[in-house]
């Protein structure tokens, strides 16, 4: 089985469960967006939201991957950076409590926070304080790091970081690694698309996308976005809500449908897609079970508040995948 390393924004999640999209409105958050926000403005956050629902778990995109990867067994690790703080213990145990290799340095500012709005309708909204995360350096990576892994997953928030993102596709070439990306947030898209089509022409092997980042990138709708993206990258998947997904390697196109499930929360949907369909990818699988198994991941997330399942859920997954083949 294939071994993967993670390099990504270590956050701590917070979920919270909205009644209304007020706040949405009162902190100027456009619905279904990532909105990177200073240590005021997601502490008046927090506080606005006291009176939900809420919970804590490890987070961060790539994380969050590599934290489904680790719970089907593959060999992971995740490259971050924390505070020295209460959170960025937490961050650390929870991760390791997977099976997780980690590689995080230590900060002085504190561990970042991405609060979840979770809107009625299960949309999600993250008002994201980086904190310590945003501190990791290209001179923090070290090439023993990278050797022995066979696939570096990178989230698309690491733009923000140019030097330190081709810095890490530098190393992972050096050791023949392939490179996967997910593009992350639509809004991160646009405002960075001449350095991501750099990077996805230069690096990337397989891109994950859902259809408002494939528009953002491309211009185009999901069909016509996946044959642009996949004349740019290895391996093209777009991602299309209920409707499924679609992916394309060179002449090869396949349709992956989806379950019926019982949404309520659409957090880390399309981390746990990459989880599974690199799990799939990691054991040597075809493109459509690799797609399979990401729809699985994906829709068995929804039914849960935030990215983080039960151990009894992951062993009914495990189930589930068998059964695929």
């Amino acid at each position: 089985m294939k071994k993967i390393l993670g390099i990504g924004n270590a956050l701590v999640d917070v979920m919270t469960i909205l009644d209304d999209d007020y706040i949405l409105e009162k902190f100027s958050l456009p619905k279904g967006s990532m909105q990177l926000v200073d240590k005021g403005k997601s502490e008046l956050v927090k506080t606005e939201t006291l009176k939900f629902n809420r919970s804590l778990a490890s987070g961060g995109s790539a994380a969050n991957t590599i934290h489904g990867l680790a719970m089907l067994g593959v060999e992971t690790a995740y490259i971050g950076s924390i505070g020295k703080d209460e959170l960025g213990d937490f961050f650390e145990e929870d991760m390791k409590k997977a099976g997780i290799r980690t590689i995080l340095t230590r900060r002085d500012s504190v561990t970042g926070t991405a609060v979840a709005l979770v809107s009625p309708d299960y949309e999600r909204t993250f008002a994201t304080h980086l904190g310590a995360a945003v501190d990791l350096a290209a001179s923090d990576l070290n090439q023993a790091d990278f050797k022995g892994y066979n696939i570096l997953y990178l989230e698309g928030y690491q733009i923000y970081n140019k030097p330190l993102l081709e810095a890490a596709c530098r190393f992972a070439k050096y050791e023949n690694m392939m490179i996967a990306l997910d593009l992350a947030s639509y809004n991160v898209v646009e405002s960075n698309l001449t350095a991501f089509k750099e990077v996805i022409e230069k690096y990337v092997d397989i891109l994950f996308a859902n259809e408002e980042e494939a528009r953002a990138l491309t211009g185009m709708e999901p069909e016509k976005a996946l044959d642009a993206i996949s004349k740019i990258c290895g391996i093209a998947v777009v991602k299309v809500g209920s409707e499924g997904s679609w992916i394309k390697r060179e002449m090869e196109i396949i349709k992956i449908g989806t379950a019926t499930v019982e949404v309520k929360d659409t957090t880390g949907a399309g981390d746990l897609y990459a989880a599974g369909f690199l799990y799939g990818y990691a054991m040597d699988k075809n493109l459509e079970i690799c797609g399979q198994y990401g729809s699985l991941l994906a829709g068995k997330v929804i039914e849960i508040l935030g990215a983080r399942m039960e151990t009894d859920k992951w062993e009914k997954i495990k189930t589930a995948i068998s059964a695929i083949g």
